[in-house]
């Protein structure tokens, strides 16, 4: 079956990067990708594969059912784009003003579509069925992963295995990653209101300077990384928002902090929320003032089933070959495929699409090498029918 799905992948290769290129063209903000939707459930039905549609949503599903028994592997691609003026001057640069697909899932989900096609024309040679998941908003909370989850076909087929991908610019096209175990962090936005009492800046002993309080709660706030949190979880706190609408002799009567918690342990996560809640109240409270905290709890840390990870490290190292496989370190970026992940056992790995222009994920001139596809789709191909093939033995090594 390797050299069938090399050689398939490759005669599908013009239609995939045309694909690419018309998704970049058109990209749609989180939950909104109405025409982004319409464009893959047409292209799954002209292949021939079913489509089933997420609620009142934008999320699409298709199924491939294999001729031979078997479980069902999950695989999922991200439609949404991001809020982001294209700066790349690409012929098919973004046509839609303020918004580009800087994230990949562009190369996602027509990565998906191209395995898919080679898969269907496999389909009397494969074991169990394959769900295709296009979800929608993974840019914005709460995400789209838990509507897809939540709906009656997922539920209906849900799958033994779970199997996501994301790009990578950093490494080289040709190239893919796999981390066992944690790997991405869990992301929580911590919105703090400090209060205090303003007015004239000459004369603070009449204040209650909320200014220098939330100043005291940023630096204070740190103790939970250097102090509180253990020392084998990573943990990141960081604040990017100071609002202080002062002037230079004019104290406000209030200050807005808005930050990100991350970290890869669910337990610690609980825990430093009540930390930050109590200190940042604490610290308020000692100078008089208050301090309301508002935290948004995002998505969880993307864990790999290690057993079924190792697996499909060692499945595309007989695709690609030993060199061109690499061991991924941890990252402390966010994916609501954690969701998926939660619940089933499950596979995330990274492509590379490494390019001369050094671009980087969520920056207006990202540019993906295309050559990428020539390599990743029959990888993911390959990689799904292995795992269904394989499964009673996988089941005895997953962790």
């Amino acid at each position: 079956m390797l050299s069938q799905i090399k050689s398939l992948s490759q005669q599908h290769n013009e239609y995939i990067l045309g694909l690419f290129r018309y998704l970049h063209s058109s990209p749609e903000l989180s939950f909104k990708e109405f025409n982004t939707s319409k464009k893959i459930a047409h292209e799954l039905e002209t292949i021939g594969i079913p489509v089933y549609r997420v609620g009142e949503g934008t999320g699409v599903l298709g199924i491939i059912q294999g001729e031979k028994p078997g479980p069902t592997i999950g695989f999922r691609a991200e439609l949404d784009a991001l809020p982001i003026q294209e700066t790349t001057g690409l012929d098919f640069a973004s046509k839609n003003p303020g918004v580009m697909h800087a994230c990949g899932h562009d190369v996602h989900m027509a990565n998906l579509i191209g395995a898919a096609k080679v898969l269907w024309e496999l389909r009397h040679n494969i074991h169990g069925s394959i769900l295709l998941v296009f979800q929608p908003g993974e840019e914005l909370l709460p995400g789209g992963a838990l509507d897809i989850i939540r709906s009656d076909v997922f539920q209906k087929n849900k799958p033994d295995i779970m199997m996501g991908l994301h790009i990578l610019p950093e490494m080289k096209t040709g190239e893919v990653g796999f981390r066992p175990g944690p790997y991405m962090a869990s992301g929580d936005e911590i919105y703090l209101t400090v209060k205090g009492k303003g007015g004239h800046a000459a004369l603070p002993h009449t204040l209650i300077d909320p200014v220098v309080i939330a100043s005291n709660i940023v630096v204070g706030l740190q103790q939970i990384v250097s102090r509180k949190s253990p020392s084998t979880v990573p943990t990141v706190l960081s604040f990017g928002k100071f609002m202080a609408d002062g002037a230079t002799n004019v104290i406000p009567d209030e200050v807005h902090i808005e930050g990100t918690f991350r970290t890869m342990d669910e337990e610690w996560r609980a825990e430093a929320h009540q930390v930050i809640r109590a200190l940042a109240a604490g610290i308020a409270k000692a100078s008089g003032g208050n301090c309301i905290v508002n935290i948004k709890q995002g998505y969880p840390s993307v864990f790999n089933n290690p057993g079924l990870t190792s697996e499909a490290q060692r499945l595309a190292k007989e695709y690609l070959g030993d060199k061109k496989v690499l061991s991924l370190p941890i990252r402390m970026t966010t994916d609501d495929f954690a969701r998926y992940a939660l619940e089933i056992p499950s596979v995330y790995f990274r492509i590379g699409v490494g390019s001369d222009e050094n671009s980087s994920l969520h920056t207006s001139n990202l540019r993906i090498n295309e050559h990428v596809f020539e390599q990743s789709v029959g990888l993911t191909a390959w990689i799904i029918t292995q795992l269904l093939c394989n499964y009673q033995n996988i089941k005895n090594i997953q962790r």
